[in-house]
C-alpha cells in the first residue's frame, strides 16, 4: 500500500464513519429521550403518514367522545327536571283524590285548590326555565318539529352515523300543564276533583312516556360511549405500535452506537498519524 501525505483516503472513511456513528447515536438520544420512534419525516416518511391520520382520528374521536358526555349530562338534566314533575302530577293528583271525597267541606276544597293551583305553576316554571349551558330543554325545543335541533357530533365525518340528532330520538315535546291537558284542572267542587283525576292520571302516563324515551336514549348513549371508548383504544394502540419507541431496542441501540462512535474517533486518530510513517523514508 502507497504512503501518501496529501489525501489521507483512511483517516477520510474513519471520519465518515465517525459521523455516521455519530448521527444514529444523535437518533437514539432523541427517541429515548422522546419516547417517540418517529421524530421526523426522515425517520420513517410511510410510518409518520399513517400515524399522523391514526392521530388525527383518535383526537376526533376523544373529542366525540367528550360532546357525548356533554350529551349525557344534558339528559341527566331533562331526567332531573322530569322527576320534579312526575313528583308534582303524584302530588296533584293524591290533592283531587282528597277533594273528590264528600267529607270535606267547602272551605278545605278552596285550601286544597289553592295549593294545586300552586303546584300547577312550578311545573309549568320548571318546564319554562330548565336549560343547560342557555339551551331549553323541556319547553318544546327538543321536540322532533323544533326548526333548531340539538345534534351531538361523535364520529369522524359529518354522516348520520357520526351524529346523535337528539330532537329526533327523543322528541320532548312541552312538558307543561297545557301540553298535559290539565291546565284547567279543579278541585272546588267534587265533581270538579273527579275530572281533575281523570286528566293527572292521563298527564301522568303521558309523563312516563316521556320519561320512557329520555331513559332509553339515555341508555343508548351510554353505550354509544363505550363502544367509542373501545375504537379509540384500539386506534391509540395502533398508534402507538407506529409511532412509540422500543425502550429497550432503542437503549440496546445506543449502547452499540456509543462504543462505534468511541471507536470510531480513536481510528480517526490512529489514521492520522499513517502519513508519519513517511519520515521513516528519510
Amino acid at each position: 500500500m502507497s504512503l501518501q501525505i496529501f489525501n489521507n483516503i483512511s483517516s477520510l472513511n474513519a471520519q465518515r464513519s465517525l459521523e455516521n456513528n455519530r448521527s444514529q447515536l444523535g437518533v437514539s438520544i432523541a427517541r429515548i429521550a422522546s419516547g417517540i420512534r418517529i421524530n421526523n419525516s426522515s425517520d420513517d416518511a410511510a410510518g409518520l403518514a399513517i400515524s399522523e391520520g391514526l392521530y388525527s382520528d383518535v383526537q376526533a374521536l376523544k373529542q366525540g367522545a367528550r360532546n357525548l358526555n356533554d350529551g349525557l349530562a344534558l339528559i341527566g338534566a331533562i331526567d332531573g327536571a322530569l322527576s320534579e314533575q312526575a313528583g308534582i302530577l303524584i302530588r296533584l293528583r293524591e290533592l283531587a283524590s282528597q277533594a273528590s271525597t264528600g267529607t270535606i267541606g267547602q272551605v278545605e276544597r278552596e285550601s286544597i285548590q289553592l295549593e294545586v293551583t300552586a303546584l300547577r305553576a312550578e311545573l309549568d316554571r320548571i318546564a319554562q326555565t330548565t336549560e343547560f349551558n342557555g339551551q331549553k330543554l323541556i319547553d318544546g325545543s327538543l321536540a322532533a318539529s323544533a326548526s333548531e335541533a340539538i345534534i351531538l357530533q361523535i364520529g369522524l365525518d359529518s354522516s348520520s352515523d357520526s351524529r346523535v340528532n337528539l330532537n329526533e330520538v327523543i322528541d320532548l315535546t312541552a312538558v307543561t300543564s297545557e301540553a298535559l291537558e290539565f291546565d284547567d284542572a279543579s278541585v272546588l267542587t267534587q265533581g270538579d276533583a273527579l275530572e281533575a283525576i281523570g286528566a293527572l292520571t292521563s298527564a301522568i302516563d303521558q309523563l312516563n312516556e316521556i320519561r320512557g324515551r329520555v331513559g332509553a336514549e339515555e341508555n343508548q348513549l351510554v353505550r354509544t360511549s363505550a363502544s367509542l371508548n373501545v375504537t379509540i383504544e384500539g386506534l391509540t394502540t395502533a398508534l402507538s405500535t407506529i409511532r412509540d419507541a422500543d425502550l429497550a431496542v432503542e437503549l440496546a441501540q445506543l449502547t452499540k452506537n456509543q462504543i462505534l462512535v468511541q471507536a470510531g474517533a480513536a481510528m480517526v486518530g490512529q489514521s492520522n498519524l499513517a502519513p508519519q510513517a513517511v519520515l521513516t523514508l528519510i
